[in-house]
């Protein structure tokens, strides 16, 4: 009997970097990190069709596709972080996702994406999550959590929810070119995320956003991770009319 693929929902809560410290960096050139994370209720969602086995044993492949509003650029070309998770949890569908996640924002949504699959196939191995990235192995456990190590230590700490404000501009930044910029200025540090000075130098108007926000809240934002993100705890959302271009999002975090 061949039977017909079992479909399943996920959803894929986005994560947000309250604090990041980097505390050095392995000789195989991965960062180590200390960081306090959180979930946000903004989410990707993911609808999964499980291969029959009719399906496996003619060999067909499992695939992935983007769609939403910020799917544009995304593939699943066997190299996306779906894909990958797929292979590594030795599971096979037909995959979509859809991205209400800023890609290239630092708020983890290919991560995200990657934690869903971990999820549905019912794998917890957070040393096999981080070999797909650093913010896999917290996306699989979500809530707030310390973050150590190259991102597989996770230490679960007391919820405190409440609202944040992002600010998300017309920016996308690269991670591993943030992280070789820090490497490059010689390891600065910054009172709430390390990364914000090399960000700032890898994509310069990252600056322009900054200004233009604590400008209109009267509070300097802080940076969500690599960025391009920008955030505030609380609510201020009246500050969209002053930010033409930037989406605004509050939402509410763990």
């Amino acid at each position: 009997m061949a039977g017909h693929p079992i479909r399943h929902s996920e959803i894929a809560p986005a994560k947000l970097t309250l604090s990041l410290r980097i505390t050095g960096v392995r000789p195989d050139g991965y960062h180590l990190i200390d960081a306090v994370m959180t979930t946000l209720d903004l989410h990707d969602t993911l609808t999964i069709d499980e291969l029959s086995q009719n399906e496996l044993s003619q060999n067909e492949p499992s695939s992935v596709v983007y769609t939403g509003p910020f799917s544009d650029g995304l593939v699943g070309d066997g190299r996306d972080l779906v894909s990958r998770a797929l292979a590594a949890c030795g599971r096979h569908a037909r995959v979509e996702v859809r991205k209400d996640i800023p890609h290239g924002g630092g708020l983890g949504g290919g991560s995200a994406d990657a934690a869903a699959i971990f999820r549905w196939a019912g794998v917890d191995d957070l040393d096999l999550a981080a070999s797909i990235g650093a913010d896999v192995p917290f996306c699989v456990r979500g809530g707030r959590a310390r973050v150590r190590g190259i991102g597989e230590i996770v230490e679960p700490v007391a919820d405190e929810p409440g609202l944040v404000t992002l600010v998300i501009p017309p920016l996308a930044v690269s991670t591993p070119l943030a992280y070789r910029a820090w490497d490059d200025m010689g390891g600065p540090h910054h009172p709430t995320n390390d990364l914000e000075p090399a960000a700032l130098i890898v994509e310069p108007e990252l600056a322009t956003w900054k200004k233009k926000i604590t400008d209109s809240a009267g509070v300097e934002p802080t940076l969500a991770g690599s960025g391009a993100t920008w955030f505030l705890l609380g609510d201020h959302g009246y500050i969209a009319d002053d930010l033409l271009g930037a989406r605004v999002l509050v939402t509410r975090h763990r």
